[in-house]
């Protein structure tokens, strides 16, 4: 349980925390499952079980924000959700029947593999508009950055050793997107208020 959770369930409140990245991972694991199957692309047993991992614990962090979100925010969430159901089975649907070989199957899950991979690493940018405009790293997790620049390095040196581009490019983008992250939290750290009575305030003010 990472830190940002443990303060949503302290407060009964997501506050003023945004489950954009959470959301957006969770698509993104969906659509790598599927590339990483044996009718897709052989031989990808690794890819499967981390975005599986990673697809589980996604779910479980969505539901921690569901269960404290207002029920504005739940409509929003829910909404998201059944979308990303609606086009995972879509793009299986289509590749299954439409494409006959490993390489066409790769080639388009692939190719939509890398949107949803960078729009996962550009999730965090509405975040970011925050900081910037506030200059407080209080709603920008630490763990989440460091995590999501670890992340890409690994599965960079992982493409390279298999020469990869599907996976290869998303992850060097998400590289740089988690770099100015880390860069904004060094910057704006010391001019964050970290007092909880500006936490409490936050949280009533997202309820109302």
């Amino acid at each position: 349980m990472t830190p940002t959770f443990l303060r949503i369930i302290k407060a009964k409140s997501v506050q003023a925390y945004k489950p954009d990245p959470y959301v957006a991972t969770l698509l993104n694991c969906s659509v790598w499952m599927f590339y990483g199957l044996p009718i897709v692309h052989p031989d990808s047993l690794l890819i499967i079980t981390i975005n599986g991992a990673g697809f589980i614990i996604e779910a479980i962090f969505i539901t921690i924000f569901f269960t404290y979100s207002t029920w504005g925010g739940r409509k929003k969430l829910l909404m998201v959700l059944i979308f990303e159901v609606v086009f995972v089975a879509g793009v299986v649907v289509v590749t299954l029947m439409c494409f006959h070989t490993y390489e066409s199957r790769s080639m388009v899950v692939g190719l939509i593999c890398i949107v949803f991979n960078i729009l996962m690493y550009a999730s965090p940018l509405t975040v970011m508009r925050m900081v910037i405009k506030t200059k407080s790293v209080k709603y920008m997790p630490f763990p989440l950055a460091l995590a999501s620049f670890a992340n890409s390095i690994v599965w960079c040196g992982y493409a390279l050793l298999k020469f990869d581009p599907y996976i290869l490019v998303p992850n060097a983008l998400g590289s740089i997107s988690s770099i100015i992250q880390l860069v904004l939290y060094a910057t704006y750290y010391s001019t964050t208020n970290w007092d909880d009575d500006d936490e409490i305030q936050m949280s009533g003010s997202s309820k109302a």
